[in-house]
């Protein structure tokens, strides 16, 4: 039975992700900073408590991760979906930039998503898909950057696309395949309302990209329609 960890399940794509996952009857390890308190998530335990495994994860915390891995040391994760990022301070302008916040970011949409890779690479190594996807966005593409702003997540997802391009190469050996992923413009809390596409069909396309992948498309950046995205 294959397995998908998935990172911010609690809401938005990350929850849609484990449901579809689940309604193709995949195991999901589902994990989200409360899931406690995420309703949606707990309804969808009920429905799958042999499939959905939940798990508290602070993606802040280093260590969290490296216990995570431990504790599912004997899992075989076909996909690590590194969903969970944070957009920071909105309408930040040129000269009110805070090293804090700019941090904060980063080490949320940048660096988590790599030591997650790091942490849970053995996993993924034993198992049939051997896939490391990380959420990027259109903001994180230089070549489509037409309007500026948003500099501290404009920033932390160019550098999240480097350090996956570098680790696709590093784990090359392993077969293991890693790709960065455009998930549109879609209807969330960080996305909005005016958003066309809605959370259903870009999982529905972000699934249909992933189940296609094959080695030729390692280190690239694909959005969910299946098209390759300028770095």
């Amino acid at each position: 039975m294959p397995t998908i960890l998935i990172t911010g399940t609690n809401r938005g794509i990350g929850l849609e992700l484990t449901r579809q996952y689940l309604q193709e009857g995949w195991r999901v390890l589902a994990c989200s900073r409360n899931p406690a308190q995420a309703d949606e998530l707990q309804s969808l335990k009920q429905q799958h408590a042999n499939l959905l495994t939940l798990a508290e994860l602070d993606l802040h915390d280093e260590k969290q991760i490296r216990a995570l891995s431990n504790a599912w040391k004997n899992e075989s994760i076909d996909i690590l979906f590194n969903n969970a990022a944070i957009m920071g301070p909105h309408h930040i302008e040129l000269g009110d930039l805070s090293v804090k916040d700019w941090q904060e970011v980063f080490l949320i949409n940048t660096i988590a998503p790599i030591l997650m890779a790091q942490a849970f690479v053995e996993q993924i190594a034993r198992s049939q898909q051997k896939i490391i996807a990380t959420m990027s966005s259109l903001m994180g593409s230089i070549a489509d950057n037409q309007w500026g702003k948003y500099y501290y997540y404009r920033s932390s997802k160019v550098a999240m696309n480097a350090a996956m391009k570098s680790l696709a190469i590093d784990l090359s050996n392993q077969n293991i395949i890693g790709v960065v992923l455009n998930p549109g413009w879609v209807k969330t809390d960080m996305g909005g309302e005016n958003a066309p596409l809605s959370v259903s069909q870009c999982v529905k396309g972000l699934r249909q990209v992933l189940n296609q992948l094959t080695p030729a498309e390692s280190g690239k950046f694909l959005s969910y329609t299946g098209t390759e995205v300028p770095w």
